[in-house]
């Protein structure tokens, strides 16, 4: 009996951990900071005030938005500019699918 109640309490541990890793893989991840390389169609490394620089890279689609939330054209992203990204994590990687200027 006891078995049985430690089986099923891990097996919904287990279940409630593989479910959050799903969401957070579904909806994504923003973070917003200064360029500080950018590489076009490719990747981008901001400062985001954390300490360490953060590095993503791009979709194969990227939308790019305004401060007022308009969808524009792809943008000549600079040094310095501030951009919230939005991205999702696919491996180690951090992949950028939306950038909006905070500028």
């Amino acid at each position: 009996m006891i078995k049985s109640l430690i089986g099923f309490a891990c097996a919904g541990v287990l279940f409630v951990a593989i479910a959050n890793a799903q969401v957070s893989t579904v909806t994504g991840t923003e973070s917003t900071g200064k360029i500080t390389d950018y590489t076009p169609d490719s990747a981008l490394v901001l400062d985001t005030g954390s300490g360490e620089p953060v590095h993503y890279k791009f979709a194969k689609k990227v939308t790019y938005v305004d401060k007022d939330g308009q969808t524009i054209q792809a943008p000549a992203l600079t040094k310095n500019l501030r951009v919230k990204v939005h991205y999702v994590k696919q491996g180690g990687d951090l992949i950028v699918d939306k950038v909006t200027l905070a500028e």
